[in-house]
């Protein structure tokens, strides 16, 4: 069940509030604006989502965000540039809400823009999220886009602006709750280094949170999609998933054409 409460979209499934949409109002404009959910619970209240951390302030939640959209930077923080890495630029857009045709028992669909650094509509967006229950241990999130060009627009990321070693990011990202990461795999593949950039039909995140364990199920990519993982090992120190919609090519979307996605979680206790 989804409900509009206080400026933004609740959603409950067995009784409990598991997730909230907001509207990103509040997010500073060198930070991507946008809506996002956060924060997501399993069943059992264990928090999987987190947001502005010290780390990466620009990180929210559970949101669609791209640095490189015809050169406008919708993901927040730095951008990173050809043959000279992430720099301060004035290029930052933003994603609002244009309203909302549908909030129902199964969830909602709303009308969004995104936006140049001078506010022109570059894409408008149709999206849609619902919440299923599965199970005692198990409820179903699931988001899907409908992205329609308003001229012929390009979407790229820093890999695809020149930055090596997999950093392919941007499209449906998940910042992971702070806490250990207890395993990570992808069909036949583990870890971070073998599950980033590839291409399985699910990626499973087994994680601890507050002190207990949870499991995120991810699937959904599309035709060109890749996963682009975080764990918090490493020299990249954070958590995250993205159904990255530029991993190792730009993505063109012709003027007026409408391309679509979706992205399935299973969040379990």
């Amino acid at each position: 069940m989804a409900a509009e409460a206080a400026g933004r979209v609740e959603f409950m499934v067995a009784g409990r509030v598991v997730a909230e949409y907001r509207s990103g109002a509040e997010v500073a404009p060198t930070l991507g604006p946008r809506p996002y959910l956060h924060p997501i619970r399993t069943l059992a209240g264990t928090l999987v989502t987190d947001a502005m951390p010290d780390d990466h302030r620009w990180h929210l939640g559970l949101s669609l965000a791209v640095q490189d959209v015809n050169r406008n930077n919708l993901w927040g923080g730095r951008t990173y540039v050809r043959d000279q890495g992430y720099t301060w630029l004035d290029d930052h857009g933003s994603i609002t809400g244009e309203g909302f045709d549908e909030v129902g028992s199964g969830g909602f669909a709303q009308r969004l823009a995104w936006r140049d650094a001078d506010g022109k509509v570059l894409l408008a967006e149709r999206r849609s999220m619902t919440a299923t229950y599965l199970d005692e241990r198990s409820w179903m999130l699931e988001l899907g886009w409908w992205l329609t060009a308003t001229q012929a627009v390009v979407l790229g990321s820093p890999a695809t602006n020149g930055r090596p070693g997999g950093a392919g990011y941007g499209g449906c990202f998940w910042r992971i709750a702070p806490g250990a990461n207890l395993a990570l795999t992808a069909g036949e593949l583990a870890g971070e280094e073998q599950v980033n950039g590839s291409a399985e039909a699910e990626l499973v995140w087994r994680g601890e949170s507050g002190g207990a364990a949870y499991t995120l199920r991810f699937s959904g990519l599309g035709s060109g999609d890749r996963w682009f993982v975080r764990t918090s090992e490493g020299s990249t120190g954070y958590p995250g998933v993205c159904a990255a919609w530029a991993y190792e090519h730009p993505r063109l979307i012709e003027a007026h054409e409408t391309w679509h996605g979706r992205l399935r979680v299973v969040i379990s206790d």
